[in-house]
């Protein structure tokens, strides 16, 4: 092997050419080397020289692991729903790179490129919770689910948007979220639906004042709520094979003939005092409460997050329990609450 005007890490200067033995493993050394006899190993591509032993020269250069894909869902938690003929809660956000649509019917996004021993910050988000049964004002809003970490953009789905209440007070309206509440059944301003965020879920329906009295149904990240059921939440397969959807919008309560959730964990309304709360780690919005009295609605159901890396990269390295599972050459993490991903 020859070498000319090399410096190796400022140990060594070789000016001019220069002619290097060389051969493949330790068989291949020189046979009574003296002091400083040089020797390239191609086995492991190292310079090594002789001082009484073999002995590596200077500092090796060890290339840094290459960053790697990884793809990922995200879905918030949804928005509880509302007493009293209220409207469904809107399902939580939905961001994904798998497949090729993202939730509120956009392009799914880029994959995340995840550097190795870096850790990174998994947060579900609770879904939302009616804990006032008879002030006439929407109830609590889903949490948001996101991954962090450094040398990515922060990946944060919305939680959804709490359903509004059958009231004459605009304070009762439906709330903005991932995906929109819906209204509650009384037009001079409770009625009105919240709406969606771009890119995480749709806007839910208003109410109907009159007849059965229905609320609106919350949106979900596969469609628009309406009268009065929720709108369907997105399959997304990342988890492997077919029908796994999240982020259902809740179904609205009426006098009669309530609501139906959307697929995706959506809660079912009510004309009864059953509440039907979104289903845990789907998204889904709650269901809406029931006919008359001071009924509560349901609670949002909370969210979840799922990386698929290359089984080749996947570090093993954990915290919050995700549920590990494979399929194909990837390794798929489920989280059903937060936690770390060391790369």
């Amino acid at each position: 092997m020859k070498f000319q005007d090399v410096d190796i890490f400022g140990t060594l200067r070789i000016t001019g050419s220069f002619q290097v033995p060389h051969g493949y493993g330790t068989g291949s050394y020189p046979q009574n080397p003296t002091s400083g006899s040089l020797f390239l190993d191609t086995s492991d591509e190292k310079l090594y020289v002789y001082e009484g032993q073999w002995e590596v020269v200077g500092a090796q250069f060890i290339p840094p692991p290459s960053p790697y894909s990884a793809d990922f869902l995200v879905v918030a938690g949804g928005g509880a729903s509302n007493r009293y003929n209220g409207g469904g809660g809107g399902a939580g956000g939905l961001r994904t790179s798998y497949g090729s649509t993202s939730g509120r019917g956009e392009d799914a996004e880029s994959s995340l490129s995840l550097t190795p021993s870096t850790v990174y910050t998994i947060t579900v988000g609770a879904g939302g919770t009616q804990d006032d049964a008879t002030a006439p004002t929407a109830t609590n809003d889903g949490n948001d689910s996101s991954i962090a970490g450094s040398g990515i953009t922060t990946i944060t789905s919305v939680g959804g948007g709490a359903g509004g209440v059958r009231t004459s007070n605009a304070s009762g309206a439906a709330r903005d979220g991932g995906s929109g509440g819906g209204g509650g059944s009384f037009s001079s301003g409770g009625n009105v639906a919240g709406f969606g965020t771009y890119g995480q879920g749709y806007d839910g329906a208003n109410g109907i004042d009159g007849g059965a009295y229905q609320g609106g149904g919350g949106g979900g990240a596969g469609a628009l709520g309406s009268v009065p059921n929720g709108g369907a939440g997105l399959e997304v397969n990342i988890v492997g094979g077919t029908g796994n959807y999240y982020a259902g919008g809740g179904g609205a309560g009426a006098n009669y003939s309530p609501g139906s959730g959307g697929a995706g964990g959506g809660g079912n309304g009510t004309s009864s005092y059953t509440m039907n709360n979104g289903s845990v780690n789907t998204g889904g919005g709650g269901g809406g409460g029931a006919m008359s009295g001071t009924i509560s609605g349901g609670n949002g159901g909370s969210g979840i997050v799922i990386l698929r890396v290359p089984t080749a990269n996947y570090s093993g390295t954990t915290t919050g329990s995700p549920t590990v599972t494979t399929d194909g050459t990837d390794t798929i993490l489920t989280y059903t609450q937060s936690g770390t991903y060391t790369a």
